[in-house]
This record gives structure tokens, sequence and C-alpha cells, in this order.
């Protein structure tokens, strides 16, 4: 069973004050755990006994194997017949190298690593390395990773900033609001991640007032925005898909009920961007927002925002920075020159090496398809949930299909974070959230993975009522 050896194990080594570490023969080095062990003196011995993993522990049970077509088809027992071929899955999977040996299921928190993103990052590095300094090529690629997002959403690129998260996203939009008029109210919903109920919260200091809408039964009603959302409402801001059970919301009608009313409307769409398809011009989406370490195939540290055009010249942000003005290279430090387009929302120095591997992945997807990506999720989506109901768990996930994203949530009597790592002793990566294990795929995700989670989390209830 391959394991990665990475900085952690190094350390470990060192703090428990040996000089070698024993590297089993199919285990990888990162690079990064390699200089360390050379520069501390840490001699790696190959042909030992294998290190206790990091991450991923020795299997509970026999360790996992990819499923292959010999042994029924990626997909098993159920009958796969989409615009992905076997073949195209197959391919892809080669991509992302942890898949011949894990279970990838927590996409909703962050993607497989592909061969495509570590290779960007790997020409940043080695541009840094080797040049030094190439500012122009790297504002550059800033520029492409924009060009990439636009493309997958439907937008222009003069419409799209870039930022460090969706945090920092939010809360530029939010400081560029004027609460000082007759519509002084922020709408949003129980359903956001808490961050985004975070900044609107702390904006009541400039004079805006913040409404829920409520979640019940995991859901939420459409008639609760004819509800909440009135004459005094002047943004209401929406998460399209649910992150703690994958409740996936109509967009399309909260932008018709929203508007009809008069208020703008915020889409975060961490939870579903790359998996669903969105046309934010077609859609009349005002602000649409993500981050790219989910289902965008990406890494920390990077986010997008998405402004329509001609709402821009009406934000002006207090959150700002060089990169937001018309000429960030003028250097005047006493005129505020907000840029005519979307760049007026940039900060300071863009996230340049996260915008190399944000727009790696984004190829990846725009490359595949939103809507081959979405076929897939969505079969998946129903084998998740056949499957955990066949087994007796408690389903708090949407059990429509059209009203749910790519994660199935089971809820559990035991820790849910204790659930995590036991699945990942079982070379399982799932995410714990509340009371709940996400089991979130994604498009090279295959029908004999689910089987196998579904068996685990089962197995490790059982075992824990015991």
């Amino acid at each position: 069973m391959k394991r990665f050896i990475t900085v952690a194990e190094v350390e470990s080594c060192i703090g428990r004050q040996e000089s070698t570490l024993q590297i089993g023969p199919d285990d990888v080095i990162t690079s990064a755990a390699k200089e360390l062990a050379q520069s501390r003196g840490i001699r790696l011995a190959a042909g030992g006994p294998a290190p206790a993993a990091v991450g991923f522990g020795a299997p509970v049970r026999a360790p996992y194997a990819s499923p292959a077509p010999a042994a029924g088809g990626l997909d098993g027992p159920y009958h796969w017949s989409g615009m992905l071929s076997e073949a195209d899955l197959l391919r892809w999977r080669e991509e992302f190298p942890i898949l011949k040996d894990v279970a990838h299921v927590a996409n909703c928190s962050q993607s497989a690593q592909s061969k495509r993103v570590r290779a960007a990052i790997d020409r940043y590095l080695d541009n840094w390395l080797t040049v030094g300094m190439d500012w122009d090529y790297w504002v550059e690629e800033v520029n492409l990773a924009k060009a990439e997002f636009a493309r997958l959403i439907g937008a222009d690129v003069e419409e799209i900033a870039i930022s460090t998260s969706v945090s920092e996203a939010v809360a530029s939009i939010a400081s560029s609001l004027d609460f000082g008029g007759k519509r002084d109210k922020i709408v949003t919903t129980d359903a956001e991640f808490p961050t985004v109920g975070h900044i609107w919260l702390a904006f009541q200091k400039y004079g805006s007032r913040v409404d829920y809408v409520p979640v019940r039964d995991g859901q939420i009603d459409l008639s609760e925005y004819e509800r909440y959302v009135d004459d005094r409402t002047l943004l209401t801001s929406v998460t399209h898909v649910y992150y703690q059970n994958g409740f996936k919301q109509d967009l399309d009608a909260i932008v018709d009920i929203c508007h009809k009313k008069g208020s703008l409307v915020l889409v975060d769409a961490y939870q579903c961007c790359g998996t669903h398809p969105v046309d934010v011009h077609r859609q009349n989406i005002d602000i649409y927002t993500t981050g790219n370490l989910k289902y965008l195939f990406g890494i920390p540290g990077i986010a997008f925002i998405y402004v329509n055009k001609n709402l821009i010249p009406k934000l002006k942000p207090a959150v700002t920075g060089w990169f937001g003005q018309e000429n960030p290279f003028s250097f005047k430090v006493r005129i505020l020159d907000y840029a005519s387009d979307a760049r007026r929302f940039d900060t300071g120095t863009p996230p340049v090496l996260t915008a190399f591997a944000a727009r790696a992945g984004l190829e990846i997807i725009n490359e595949v398809g939103v809507p081959a990506i979405r076929e897939r999720i969505d079969f998946l989506s129903k084998v998740g949930i056949e499957e955990a109901r066949k087994r007796g768990l408690d389903i708090t996930s949407p059990l429509d299909i059209s009203k749910k994203g790519g994660t199935t949530a089971i809820r559990l009597r035991m820790n849910s974070h204790e659930m995590e790592v036991e699945l990942r002793k079982r070379n399982i990566i799932a995410s714990a959230r509340g009371d709940v294990i996400r089991v979130a795929p994604h498009f090279y995700t295959t029908a004999k993975d689910l089987i196998y989670v579904m068996d685990q989390i089962q197995d490790i209830i059982n075992t824990h009522k015991r």
C-alpha cells in the first residue's frame, strides 16, 4: 500500500530523536520531506517496515483497491450511460493519482490533487527559482485564471475580480453597499456557511439590518423568500448548495422573486460551482462568488467574484487595495481611483501561486464540461442514497435529486470527526460537519467507491454500538 511521507512524518522522527526514518518499498516521499530530512541529518532507509502514515493509517480491513473494468466495470451493479464513457472516466482517474489507493469523497471540503494542478504549481516554483522575480508573467497568469473562471460561468473577464477567500470577497462587496437609504436590510439564510452570516452581522455597525430565512427539515421553501424579501431589502445573500446536507436551491426562482422586489442577489457557489451549469448573464445573477479548493480542483487561498457590469459603477468598496485601482502602478497615495471594471474588487498583491493552481483546475472543469459533470454527480447521488438506504443509514440530504448537490449527508449518533478519522484508516477521505459525515463524490468517483464507503460507515457505526 502506497503511503505519502510528508514533512509531518519527518518532524515526528526528529521529535523522537531518531536518526533514521524507515521507508517502505511503495512509499512516496514529498520533496519537502526529503529536503527537511537531509537538512536535519535524518537518514531515509529503504526496505524497512513502513512508518505510520500521516493522515492514512494502516487499513482496518484489506487495503482498498481502485475499481477496474475487469471486476464488473467502474460502477459495479449500477448501469452508467452518459456523456462521459467508462474509457473517459478511466483516463481522467489517471489524472488524480490518489484515486489508485483511496476512495476520495470529501470534495465538499477539498478535491483530489491533479497532475495538472501540481505541474502548474511547479511551473510557478521553477520560474521563481530560476528567474527570481517575474511579475509580468505572474500577473498574466492571474488574468488568465480570471478568464478561465469567466468562461466557466458565462461572464466577461472584465466582470471578474480575484480574492484570497470568499470571506474577503463578500466583505469587499458588503463594504461597497450604502445602508443610508430606504433599503438598509440584508436578507440571508440559516443555510449559509457561517463566514457569510458573520460578515453581514459585522456590517450592522454601519447601519444595516440582517434577517435570516429559516431552514426547515434541512431545506428552504421558496415561499420564505416572498415573505422575507421586501421593499427595504438592499441585497439577498444566498448559498446555491447548503454545506451541511447538499440541499440545492432554485437560483432562477430566487433571483426572480428578489428582483421583482428590487433586491440585489449575491450567490455563494462554493458547494456547487463546477458541478451545476451556471450562466450568470442569462440567469440575471448580480454577484456570484466561489473559492477553488472544492469542486474546482484548486487549493486554499484563492476565490473569484463576478459582478454584473451594469452594477460595477454603483459599488465603491471600502475593502480595497492598490490592485483595485485603475492604474495600480501610479503609486498616488492620496488618490482613490477605482478601476472601471470588476478589478475594483481586487485588493492587494494578488494570490499568484494559487492562481496558477486555480487556472489548471478550472481548465479541467471546462474541458470535461459542467453538463457532463452534473450528469455524473446526479447519477452518483442516486447511488449514494440507494446504498445508504439499503443499510438503514440516516440520510439528511434531499432524496429528490433535482434539489440535491453532490453531498450525501449521513446523520450519526457518534462523534462525526471520529467517523472521519476511522474512515481515513480504511483509506476513505470523507468530511465531517456537525452531527453528519458528508459523502461528496466528484465525476471521477465510481459507484464501487460509494458502495465501499457506505459499507465502512455501516461497519464503523456497528462497531461503535458494541
